[in-house]
């Protein structure tokens, strides 16, 4: 059960104040008007704390401050006055929905988007990993090329993780490689088995150099590569660019071949 003082605490917390304001206005609502001292002593709060808090306190509406001789004397401000705080809460809100359109149109004037297309960018292994798990949405069939398997970015233990979602999806690809992929597959999993749902076909350089890691599902496009210690990817959310990819990719499929080094 939530006890008074919790949700005092809660209530104070969503307008954005510190839990010590909760506690120390507490201790002036039930002891009354109280030195730092004695407020430090029935809030709990650190004196040096308080000092730092007297001014956002007062800012607040929360507090009042009489001098005495040779001290100051706080107390409580009436709890109505958290309306003041409320009315500048909403005052703001209101202006950050009044410049959103205008954030909306500078963003959309510096952006590579536009209503029919998207671009995402991605950076580093936790990037790639993203950009490798968004291939589940795949309705059905994926295509694409790889210079080297995705575990070199990745890492085995996420690769292992995506192969089973994969294979539990019930999801298949094409996938285009190349000499150096076969290296890496070997040199990374010598006794891995195949992903469920891959085909893999041996394209010869002479036909088609592979140098990065492409995909199409979807409407979407992908790449990425890690070069010199950079990983680096981009997603563009486009059907005519899927399409074409597509076309280009059963050009290529043709003059492949099965893969059977591992």
């Amino acid at each position: 059960m939530v006890t008074d003082i919790e949700a005092i605490r809660t209530y104070f917390a969503k307008l954005g104040l510190e839990p010590e304001v909760a506690d120390i206005y507490l201790a002036l609502y039930s002891y009354g008007p109280q030195t730092i001292s004695e407020l430090s002593r029935n809030s709990k709060v650190e004196r040096t704390r308080i000092y730092r808090l007297i001014d956002h306190l007062m800012a607040s509406n929360l507090i009042e401050v009489e001098s005495h001789y040779k001290r100051g004397i706080i107390k409580a401000a009436p709890i109505a006055n958290l309306r003041i705080l409320i009315n500048e809460k909403e005052q703001e809100l209101k202006s950050l929905q009044d410049d959103l359109e205008l954030i909306e149109q500078a963003l959309a004037r510096n952006s590579l988007s536009t209503p029919s297309t998207r671009v995402q960018f991605y950076r580093g292994t936790e990037g790639i990993r993203q950009l490798t798990w968004n291939k589940l949405r795949a309705n059905g069939g994926l295509i694409g090329c790889a210079y080297r398997i995705t575990d070199d970015a990745a890492g085995n233990n996420f690769m292992y993780k995506w192969a089973r979602e994969f294979e539990a999806r019930g999801l298949h690809k094409k996938l285009l490689i190349n000499d150096d992929y076969v290296a890496s597959w070997n040199a990374r999993k010598p006794q891995g088995k195949r992903i469920g749902g891959h085909v893999y076909n041996y394209i010869d350089p002479s036909v088609f150099k592979i140098t990065n890691i492409c995909d199409v599902y979807n409407d979407v496009t992908t790449f990425f590569q890690r070069k010199d210690n950079e990983i680096f990817g981009i997603e563009i959310y486009n059907q005519d660019i899927a399409d074409m990819h597509r076309q280009f990719f059963q050009m290529l499929w043709a003059k492949s071949k099965p893969e059977t080094r591992f």
